[in-house]
């Protein structure tokens, strides 16, 4: 069952990833076109721009996230000894590198792995999973995040942030640019090109408009597959699905986070936030009992 689900998982997330490629070049292409006259040119800018902050994120994306929610690190085993050795043992039996550690001050128990590989990896745990949880929950939470480690999760998940960010960036220039006219001029400079050139300028505009909306499904759509890929890989490093149920179970019933950062909520064990939407499209990860249910089938 695990190795069908790892394999159902890979190719999920090629499809997410292409999709978000495409995503990338096709508002950069609206942008280009309504913009410049030229839909090339504007995928050509807009790959670059999202290869280029994607590989600066990946070099930096431990610190960056680490920071986004005033984590602090604990560099001694001395500062938190249960934690620590508990996230030793996982990274022996994962077989990766000891990843750093950090420790946020929350109530609400919560913890999440970020980083580019596993040697540039981290792990980072609330103050409530601590204190609320026993050693075995604790086991079962830790050894969900080094398998998003091993299963190089954490470098998916900072591209898809990268990619995400940088839609972002295109739709606010997009925006922004038409705010100011931009559009307009080239109307000015091209007119007489009939009702295809507006047809074109008005599919470009609901291209940024959509874009954003679009990338946040995606971003979500990947965290949720990779969050039951990362509970079967927990179990396989613990051989005790009762020990992450039982965290699950505590953690789905606590109040929400308060020191969280909100682009990074996909990143967390379960949602900070406790979020629920209509259709559940914009939901960061997939529901708890949904999750428990195929943990008791292992």
């Amino acid at each position: 069952m695990l190795y069908q689900q790892i394999a159902s998982n890979k190719r999920k997330t090629v499809v997410v990833v292409f999709g978000f490629l495409m995503l990338v070049a096709l508002i950069g292409a609206a942008i280009g076109y309504a913009f410049a006259g030229s839909a090339t040119m504007g995928v050509i800018f807009a790959l670059v721009l999202g290869f280029v902050y994607m590989f600066v994120m990946l070099g930096q994306s431990t610190d960056v996230v680490m920071n986004m929610n005033n984590a602090r690190e604990i560099t001694d085993p001395s500062q938190a000894p249960e934690l620590w050795h508990i996230v030793e043992d996982m990274a022996l039996v994962g077989k990766v590198p000891m990843p750093r550690v950090f420790i946020i001050d929350d109530p609400s128990p919560n913890a999440f792995a970020t980083g580019s590989d596993p040697q540039h990896s981290a792990v980072a745990a609330t103050t409530g999973l601590l204190a609320r949880l026993n050693r075995e929950e604790i086991e079962g939470v830790m050894a969900h995040e080094v398998s998003h480690i091993r299963n190089y999760d954490i470098r998916l998940q900072t591209t898809a942030l990268a990619l995400a960010a940088v839609v972002s960036m295109l739709a606010n220039f997009g925006m922004n640019s038409m705010f100011w006219g931009g559009a307009r001029r080239r109307n000015d400079r091209e007119e007489g090109n009939g009702i295809l050139d507006i047809i074109m300028l008005v599919l470009a505009l609901l291209a940024v408009i959509l874009g954003p909306i679009a990338a946040s499904m995606a971003q979500m759509a990947l965290s949720r597959n990779r969050e039951y890929l990362a509970d079967a890989s927990a179990v396989e490093l613990t051989r005790n699905p009762l020990g992450l149920i039982n965290a699950l179970e505590k953690i789905s019933t606590s109040a929400p986070m308060q020191a969280a950062d909100p682009s990074s909520a996909s990143m967390y064990i379960a949602d900070p936030f406790k979020g629920k939407t209509w259709a559940h499209l914009f939901d960061t990860h997939p529901p708890i009992k949904e999750r428990i249910k195929r943990l008791e089938k292992m």
